[in-house]
């Protein structure tokens, strides 16, 4: 029987581990970087290890330090989580030669399966030669060959960029997964990504869990993902239920692991499979109502699972919370994540509490929100309310996105669910959502509250120029500044000016109630000291009353999006180089995922401060491009005046 376990892992997959563990009595060890050393995950775990450094490659991925660690603690287990060393051979390897149980599939099995081009290899499925690529074969899919989560992915649609992507591709592999090994695959547009869950034990049972559908993606990462897969015919089911157990079966599958395809025009493409716990098992554990954990833990203790897999019932949504802004091309985000709670009623998998720093090392997801209900559109329903009801104060995320996504007629309806569903949808679905304005209005009144709160009085019988304040509110595709103008009023209260229309039903410093158009709204304010303010649902900044000078940068500078570091720079770019509008100059590293930082404009490259290596904080000069003036054709030089 395992009595101490270690999760090779971090954040929210760390402490899903962890919550079964303690309702099985299993005492916990965690590991974490040094920039992990405050992380949830380590203060829920019993026990806990350092691993030196901050750098994936330092840490999460050393599995001789991971496995030093699990000695050290005195744990008899090891469970790998997902990502990092999760589908690592080697490290499985290890764990089981150092005489501790290793929560995952054979080795031989990881080998066979968990490097995609071998898979598809065993299953007789040949990827493209890079080298004999041509236009006929475009679009294709540069693939990581190890991991997942959508890194190490590029889709090339131009022959002239595969090479550049192959590097780039290979680099942030090897980056995330220890492994750099790449291949091409044709690309299939906008078709359903459809999996199979699958739980095997060492007894020769195999349960097909039922379907998945996670085609909702942005940068080949999984948003949403729902169970079962809507809509599937039932021929196409039992077809991907029955090749998904057969590969099992081929390989002496034990364990968790899943079957990943790609469905289109009434066909499924095999992707993958991944030997390991997914992100999205939520979804399959609320659906057939199963701990898939601890059948991990059991099946790796040598027991049998029961010889008829469980009936689903219902409906189950996840929708993964990410610190990033979908307007911005999802660029992450970072900072203090100073509140987060949800309502009741919702499955909460974090490795983020109220007060947590949400950092620039690793993945940008905070949370993932799962809710079951009889019925799919009842689980839309339940989902969408939840989200736009949850707290989450700090960094700008990707919140409204979810909701507006599971209100789209086309997911709504299971209409249209496909991998292009973002392409097609995005800018519509970053609007700025409805009462920014409003919501600016009860930032301004709360603020006044506050202080009047502090230093009394308000009102004077000799009426002096109304109160102005400015917020920024950085939701949707379109930035907009709010300016609130309001003067207090002879019995306590305020009287705004503008907007027009707006009537003050009641102000405090943390509550504020308007009325416009006969309808009377409530917004809850906290204001931090980081300038940020969130009224209801909306996250505003407070603008200074007068602009520094110093904050001014030059035209055509090129600011860091994101806290993060510099790891490539284009090959012999070099200050007074002449550059195209859209040409890659360099390449940022943040949260695991590289990010091209391209040339605003066609011009002259006149300053470059990055180089390789290099950290850089959110809005630090990396260059800038002085673009070629355009002189109309009447103000040319006459060459005869």
């Amino acid at each position: 029987m395992i009595s101490r376990l270690l999760v090779a892992n971090r954040g929210e997959i760390a402490c899903r581990v962890f919550r079964t563990c303690r309702d099985l009595g299993v005492s916990t060890v965690a590991v974490y970087s040094d920039a992990d050393a405050d992380a949830l995950h380590v203060r829920e775990a019993d026990t806990a290890v350092r691993l030196p450094g901050a750098a994936p490659s330092e840490t999460y991925l050393r599995g001789d330090l991971i496995v030093a660690a699990a000695l050290a603690a005195g744990a008899d287990a090891v469970h790998p989580g997902y990502g990092f060393l999760s589908e690592n051979a080697g490290f499985a390897r290890a764990v089981i030669d150092a005489g501790l149980v290793w929560i995952g599939p054979p080795p031989a099995a990881i080998e066979a399966m968990a490097s995609k081009t071998r898979a598809k290899e065993l299953l007789g499925i040949e990827p493209l030669d890079p080298g004999r690529v041509t236009e006929s074969d475009l679009p294709v899919l540069v693939k990581a060959a190890a991991g997942g989560g959508g890194r190490g992915m590029r889709i090339v649609r131009e022959l002239a960029d595969l090479s550049g992507e192959l590097e780039s591709a290979s680099a942030e592999a090897a980056s995330a997964f220890g492994d750099g090994e790449v291949f091409v695959e044709p690309y299939v547009e906008d078709g359903r990504h459809v999996e199979v869950q699958l739980l095997c034990d060492a007894h020769g049972t195999v349960w097909a869990l039922g379907t998945r559908d996670c085609s909702l993606q942005r940068r080949h990462q999984k948003v949403i993902e729902e169970a079962p897969a809507p809509g599937l015919p039932a021929a196409l089911e039992a077809s991907l239920l029955d090749t998904a157990v057969r590969a099992a079966k081929a390989v002496g599958y034990v364990g968790a692991g899943t079957v990943e395809f790609l469905v289109a025009d009434g066909r499924a493409h095999f992707l993958e499979m991944n030997t390991r716990l997914q992100v999205e098992h939520p979804v399959t554990e609320e659906v057939y109502g199963v701990d898939l954990v601890a059948l991990q833990l059991s099946v790796a203790e040598g027991g049998k699972l029961p010889p008829e897999t469980p009936a689903p019932r219902g409906h189950a949504i996840e929708a993964r919370l990410y610190a990033e802004d979908p307007a911005r091309g999802w660029a992450p985000q970072t900072g203090a994540l100073h509140l987060f709670d949800v309502p009741e009623g919702v499955r909460l998998d974090t490795g983020y509490a109220s007060g947590d720093t949400i950092g620039v090392h690793y993945d940008p997801m905070i949370a993932k929100l799962t809710v079951h209900a009889a019925t799919r559109d009842g689980a839309v329903r339940k989902l969408a309310g939840a989200l736009e009801r949850a707290r989450i104060h700090g960094p700008v995320t990707n919140r409204d996105l979810l909701v507006a996504s599971l209100r789209h007629p086309e997911y709504a309806t299971a209409d249209r669910l496909d991998t292009g569903f973002y392409d097609r949808n995005l800018p519509a679905l970053t609007t700025a959502p409805e009462g920014g304005e409003l919501a600016a209005v009860a930032a301004a009144l709360a603020a006044a509250s506050a202080r009047r709160g502090r230093f009394g009085g308000g009102w004077r019988n000799l009426r002096s120029q109304d109160e102005t304040r400015t917020y920024g509110d950085p939701c949707g595709s379109h930035r907009e500044d709010h300016e609130v103008r309001y003067r207090p009023t002879r019995d306590g209260g305020y009287e705004v000016t503008a907007p027009e229309g707006v009537r003050v039903v009641a102000a405090a410093p943390d509550r504020v109630s308007l009325e416009t158009a006969g309808v009377v709204r409530h917004f809850d304010v906290t204001a931090y000291g980081d300038g940020t303010v969130h009224a209801g649902p909306h996250r505003l900044t407070a603008r200074p009353r007068f602009t520094d000078p110093r904050e001014q940068t030059a035209p055509g500078s090129l600011l860091a999006p994101m806290p993060g570091t510099v790891v490539r720079v284009a090959d012999g770019l070099a200050v007074g180089d002449p550059v195209t509008a859209g040409q890659p100059l360099l390449w940022l590293e943040a949260m695991k995922m590289e990010h091209r930082v391209t040339a605003p404009a066609s011009g002259t490259l006149t300053a470059l401060h990055a180089a390789p290596g290099r950290q850089v904080e959110v809005g630090a000069l990396l260059a800038v491009v002085h673009a070629q003036a355009s002189v109309p054709p009447d103000a040319q030089e006459d060459p005869s005046a």
